[in-house]
């Protein structure tokens, strides 16, 4: 079975569980799907610019190898994608093409600060645009 068969087929089991992205008190959030993205929206800019940096970076960051939160590490980008698409154990972060009841959408989308990601330093809005189009446009590898 393909990678792509297996995306498709995880999206469809995050669906028919009920979209746990929008579940947890937390609702689905306004998209500007005509937002200005920092960097064309494509997986590997998301990774290298944005996530690596940002949530993975050695040391202090919650995505790290070290701090690897909820079981989430951005160390190397195969195993990223497949632990946001739920490919792995811990489930999906997004659903493709809903960025608006995506987890990892409504989380660098949030106002409250104890849900918001990454803590203490919130996305440019055109950091989260290109994330935002990226999950929108159906979140391919």
């Amino acid at each position: 079975m393909g990678r792509r068969t297996l995306v498709a087929l995880a999206a469809v089991a995050v669906l028919a569980a009920g979209a746990p992205a929008c579940g947890g008190g937390h609702e689905c959030v306004d998209v500007d799907l005509a937002c200005d993205p920092l960097y064309p929206p494509t997986f590997d800019n998301v990774f290298t610019t944005t996530l690596l940096p940002k949530c993975g970076a050695e040391g202090n960051a919650c995505h790290s190898i070290e701090g690897h939160r909820n079981g989430l590490v951005f160390a190397d980008i195969d195993d990223a994608y497949d632990e946001l698409l739920g490919l792995t154990e811990d489930g999906a972060r997004l659903v493709p093409s809903d960025a608006s009841c995506s987890e990892m959408i409504m989380r660098i989308s949030a106002t409250d600060p104890d849900y918001l990601m990454p803590p203490g330093q919130p996305l440019s809005p055109e950091e989260r645009c290109a994330l935002t189009l990226w999950v929108a446009n159906g979140a391919e590898r």
